[in-house]
């Protein structure tokens, strides 16, 4: 295991990624040159566990429209409630199937117990997460189904429209403000996640939708893969009036490494030094308090700099933060303290 602190991240598509095998061929359990999380490299990196998203991708792909400023991608179709269940039910299975071959080297957690008993010790952990609540019905008829079977955490969109809300579209440079906020079953989705003890992502959700969960959720705010927009403006990042109510509420910003969400010129470029990066994690700080951010990766699910690699790069993302200044108990709170304490004020005990 690393010397460099034990890492929960909020957020990765290891699963979609090992089922579709998108980047190539290969087992969680052994060490790959494909895509960016596997168990052996985890253990090399210091990768302690964090979100699986459960995600359900767009039939016919998306369609990346240069502008004359960057990019935008037109909101891809809306998904069927039965094919989104049908897809979140296989990834599920996978990550449980893993669970159960990995000998107990890998748990799925459901409280926020579990959680502590587990992190500190030498098992991967994993919390289910939907990215897009389309596997929900809009009746919420089966949430406490996904609730007992383990769903943990509930992103209420993707970039494109649900019966929930209105995910906000990809597009640099471009205001997050894009879009109607909540529809009235998203509302009751976020009293009822409040409820039951399942966290609500913000994640992919226009501004409008945001302000929506602020003023209906009694939870900590909580978006697990997300930027700076003072710094890249691109549609899926925050403002800091966003920013700031994150703080107000006590929640936590995830700070994703996907490089087009990074780069002040939007570009996907991934050779990003991994100053970058952390000149999001640090501007956050600055505003916030070092208690709000925390590392959102993305990995298996976007374009990450080639200065980190894969999840065995992460080390060196707190060398960057100690030589920035963080001292030794701000580099815990980013690295884990700050996810644990919002799960554990989120989750049921």
């Amino acid at each position: 295991m690393s010397s460099s602190p034990l890492v929960f991240d909020g957020h990765n598509d290891t699963l979609l990624d090992l089922l579709h095998g998108r980047s190539g061929e290969r087992s969680f359990f052994e060490a790959s040159e494909c895509g960016h999380l596997d168990l052996p490299r985890a253990r090399d990196g210091g990768f302690g566990g964090g979100f699986f998203a459960m995600f359900v991708p767009s039939e016919d792909g998306l369609d990346l429209v240069e502008t004359d400023e960057g990019y935008e991608v037109p909101h891809p179709p809306a998904v069927r409630h039965e094919c989104a269940h049908e897809m979140t039910q296989r990834l599920f299975d996978l990550l449980t199937t893993l669970v159960e071959e990995s000998e107990g080297q890998l748990r799925l957690v459901r409280t926020a117990a579990e959680l502590a008993d587990c992190f500190d010790g030498d098992t991967l952990v994993a919390l289910a997460h939907l990215e897009g609540a389309e596997a929900v019905a809009p009746d919420l008829s089966n949430l406490t189904d996904l609730y007992d079977a383990g769903i943990r955490s509930i992103g209420l969109v993707w970039s494109r429209q649900n019966a929930f809300g209105y995910g906000v579209p990809f597009r640099y440079p471009a205001s997050p403000d894009i879009g109607p906020g909540l529809t009235d079953a998203g509302e009751e989705l976020v009293a009822a996640c409040n409820d039951l003890g399942i966290v609500v992502d913000c994640a992919h959700l226009n501004e409008r939708g945001f302000w929506d969960v602020a003023e209906t959720s009694d939870d900590p705010l909580v978006v697990t893969h997300t930027a700076a927009h003072e710094l890249c403006p691109s549609s899926r990042n925050l403002t800091d009036e966003q920013l700031d109510a994150v703080a107000d509420s006590g929640g936590v910003v995830g700070i994703t490494f996907g490089v087009s969400d990074l780069r002040p010129d939007g570009e996907f470029d991934a050779d990003v030094p991994l100053s970058t990066l952390v000149d999001h994690v640090a501007y956050v700080a600055d505003r916030l308090g070092v208690d709000h951010v925390a590392l959102g990766s993305d990995f298996d699910g976007t374009t990450v700099p080639d200065s980190l690699g894969d999840v065995s790069g992460l080390p060196a993302v707190f060398d960057e933060l100690r030589a920035r200044g963080f001292d030794a108990d701000g580099v815990e709170k980013v690295a884990h303290d700050n996810w644990l304490r919002v799960l554990d004020e989120t989750l049921a005990v």
